[in-house]
């Protein structure tokens, strides 16, 4: 009889307290600046040294490329697979150019596996779309690679 009575005290004082509960997705939550989410990728500053790829604890990171007309190595394809990386922030460690950097991005959910692995033209719009230079296109957002 005493354990419910002290339950019943802490129900009730938290009856005061103010409510933190979301409307989400009309208000999205306020994450911290360290937050982990979905990678975003600029090509254009990637020197292909592979060091993202070396450095990732599942190997989810695939990357290729090839010498163009100025002898310099010009990235042909970046994949990530987002069905088994962990969001840990070691590819964006190690990149000496930044080409890859995490984002507040949280939304990958998806009813077909294939929709998780992503390129680097999705991940380029990922960029594009964290700096303002895209619309917010939900259904462009989503799952094409």
């Amino acid at each position: 009889m005493f354990g419910f009575l002290k339950g019943l005290k802490v129900t009730f004082a938290q009856l005061t307290h103010k409510k933190v509960t979301l409307m989400y997705p009309d208000e999205m939550p306020d994450f911290g600046e360290r937050f982990r989410g979905v990678h975003k990728f600029s090509p254009e500053k990637c020197i292909v040294c592979n060091q993202c790829a070396r450095v990732c604890p599942t190997s989810c990171i695939s990357l290729s490329g090839s010498r163009g007309g100025d002898k310099k190595l010009h990235i042909d394809t970046y994949d990530i697979n987002f069905e088994i990386c962990i969001l840990c922030d070691l590819c964006t460690e190690v990149c000496p150019t930044e080409a890859i950097q995490m984002t507040d991005t949280f939304e990958l959910a998806t009813y077909n596996r294939v929709d998780l692995y992503k390129n680097m033209f999705w991940l380029d719009d990922n960029r594009k779309k964290t700096e303002g230079i895209l619309e917010h296109d939900a259904s462009s957002f989503g799952g094409e690679k």
